[in-house]
């Protein structure tokens, strides 16, 4: 009988020992709402990630060979000779313009050069036959505008001037009588009474 009774008393130590005791220290319960936050933290983590592992980088054209000019058809050049320019001469009829002046110099008469009212004087230029026609009897300095002709009389050539050729041509002017600065342009002129493009001038001042 007394076996029984410590055999039943040892047997309920070992199951109180087995479910603990009722004051013993408990686990903790977790948060539910912080395990919630933290596991949707790292669900959005992972697709940041993947995202930046996925993201196309944009491609880089190859090709960086500058586009060509366009040149306009009107602007490329197809004459295989020089142009000979037409003119109308002073009978109204058109012929090839053969003649053309290159001013060289002026070898009297400088620019703003301080004349007398009145004042007799004549002005020589340097020029150079620049046309492919020679200059003979008939070719004159004309007139050519501006603000004074100065009773202007162009001294006759007195030799023939070859293609290419430098003389100088003379005009005798005569001041005008008031004050102030005056400006003569002239221009070669040929027998058929056409003129040359160029023009030449003279330039004074009347004190």
């Amino acid at each position: 009988m007394n076996l029984k009774l410590i055999a039943l008393t040892m047997f309920i130590a070992m199951l109180m020992v087995a479910c603990g005791s009722p004051n013993a220290p408990t686990e903790p319960t977790p948060d539910v709402a912080l395990v919630r936050t933290s596991a949707a933290s790292t669900v959005v983590s992972q697709f940041t990630l993947t995202a930046a592992a996925f993201t196309p980088t944009p491609s880089v054209p190859t090709n960086t060979t500058a586009p060509e000019a366009t040149v306009p058809a009107a602007a490329t050049a197809t004459a295989t000779g020089a142009v000979v320019a037409q003119v109308t001469n002073a009978s109204g009829t058109p012929e090839a313009l053969c003649d053309s002046l290159a001013y060289v110099a002026d070898v009297n008469i400088p620019d703003n050069t301080v004349m007398s009212p009145g004042q007799d004087f004549i002005k020589t230029w340097r020029v150079r036959n620049n046309g492919i026609c020679e200059w003979g009897a008939g070719y004159v300095l004309a007139y050519a505008g501006y603000s004074e002709q100065m009773s202007g009389q162009f001294v006759a050539l007195t030799d023939v001037v070859q293609s290419g050729e430098e003389v100088e041509v003379s005009v005798q002017f005569k001041a005008p009588s008031q004050a102030g600065t005056y400006l003569s342009a002239w221009q070669m002129r040929n027998p058929a009474g056409v003129t040359f493009e160029e023009i030449i001038f003279v330039k004074i001042v009347v004190q």
